[in-house]
């Protein structure tokens, strides 16, 4: 499963720093090329020898050799690379991860990486399970990150609990589960819409909702992951999937996300409409600002063009459809309504009545509801799981 498999493997200062050297040698048993990132602080736990000995690679700590001043690029190394594995990784290292600092090779290789990302957590029980920790591991996820949860055990100050990263067997274990399942999608073609619309009112102002994009993304890394190519259409938002195989186009008003979505649906095999679409845009928008001058202001609206009956239309019978609801009353009923009149394939159902789902949340509530009238309720989970549902189920019907 492994042989050719480019892994870059990151170590981070941890004591759990000698099981890489298992784990280096298991994945080059297994006929997979490593190469391998150190912090500095990591060579006081295991020495670069050892571990350039057992990947057959030299090891790479700083930006640049100061023997001959060739320069270790980060950029290359994420190309490289079929993953990305950081193991251990140290709770110092996963927050610089969640918030973009890159004052390591280590963490300019992750930022600029355009593989996947597999990250196995090891520290004291404590520090495991402070808020912080647990939000910057959410937070990871949501990225699209690949978690190896640390497990149970003694761990190195004497205490015994959740901290103790993963065995390199059980990591291995992950690995190649991961490549097994990433080819399920390979060949296939599809379009991810994400993120709000603006509706101009004049230049300064605007209509719109509070949807972070983050869900949508997340499904795009996830189609990525398994092997999709994706056409990642999305409005204004912060998230940015990073993938090689995911193109993002960047629109901005309801109109010109209905005219790229509509371009591009006739080339895919599927279109995942997670975006929060504005029902409505200003009928008159004024072309300078708006000056107060009374206490009251009238702003006409007409409805705007609807992408997922659009495609819906278009659907040909090896097309596949998926919408989203997101409901706040008599959810179930308005959401079967949609999949049928929008032709979707399957409909994720959510609720602003749901604690934990909706926008402005990493985590997300839902069921998906398919055109045969199964349904399928999932608990609370974070968004990134909840992609993998979502893209769990395509995938069945792809079959």
């Amino acid at each position: 499963m492994l042989k050719g498999k480019n892994i870059l493997l990151g170590i981070t200062g941890s004591i759990a720093a000698y099981k890489a050297a298992s784990l280096v040698r298991l994945l080059v048993k297994e006929g997979a090329n490593v190469k391998v990132i150190m912090t500095p602080l990591a060579k006081e736990f295991i020495t670069p020898l050892t571990m350039a000995t057992l990947s057959k690679n030299p090891i790479l700590v700083d930006f640049f050799n100061p023997e001959n001043g060739d320069w270790n690029s980060h950029v290359d190394l994420g190309l490289w690379a079929d993953l990305y594995l950081i193991a251990p990784a140290s709770a110092n290292t996963m927050a610089k991860m969640a918030n973009g600092v890159a004052d390591n090779l280590l963490l300019t290789s992750y930022l600029s990486a355009r593989c996947p990302v597999m990250v196995a957590p090891a520290m004291d029980l404590d520090m495991y399970q402070h808020p912080a920790t647990q939000k910057n591991i959410e937070v990871l996820k949501g990225y699209g990150n690949i978690i190896v949860e640390a497990t149970i055990g003694e761990l190195a100050s004497g205490l015994c609990g959740k901290g103790r990263m993963e065995e390199p067997e059980k990591i291995l274990e992950a690995i190649s589960s991961f490549f097994s399942g990433k080819e399920t999608l390979k060949g296939k073609l599809i379009l991810v819409t994400s993120g709000p619309t603006y509706e101009p009112i004049d230049p300064i102002r605007f209509i719109g909702n509070r949807s972070s994009g983050l869900m949508g993304a997340c499904i795009a890394n996830s189609l990525a992951q398994r092997g999709a190519e994706v056409f990642f259409v999305t409005g204004p938002s912060n998230q940015k999937p990073a993938h090689k195989d995911i193109k993002i186009i960047k629109v901005t008003t309801a109109q010109q996300m209905y005219d790229k979505s509509v371009e591009l649906y006739s080339q895919c095999d599927a279109a995942v409409l997670a975006a929060a679409v504005a029902d409505f845009s200003v009928k008159q928008v004024e072309t300078q600002k708006i000056k107060r001058e009374d206490n009251t202001l009238m702003v006409e609206l007409a409805p705007t063009k609807d992408i997922a009956m659009e495609l819906g239309k278009q659907k040909s019978k090896d097309q596949l459809l998926v919408g989203f609801a997101l409901e706040t009353q008599r959810e179930k009923e308005n959401a079967l309504r949609k999949l049928k009149s929008k032709k979707f394939d399957f409909i994720v159902l959510n609720s602003t009545n749901d604690e934990g789902a909706g926008f402005d949340v990493s985590t997300n509530k839902v069921t998906i509801i398919h055109s045969n009238g199964s349904e399928i309720p999932y608990p609370l989970k974070s968004k990134a799981q909840v992609a993998d549902d979502i893209v769990n189920e395509l995938v069945k019907l792809f079959k």
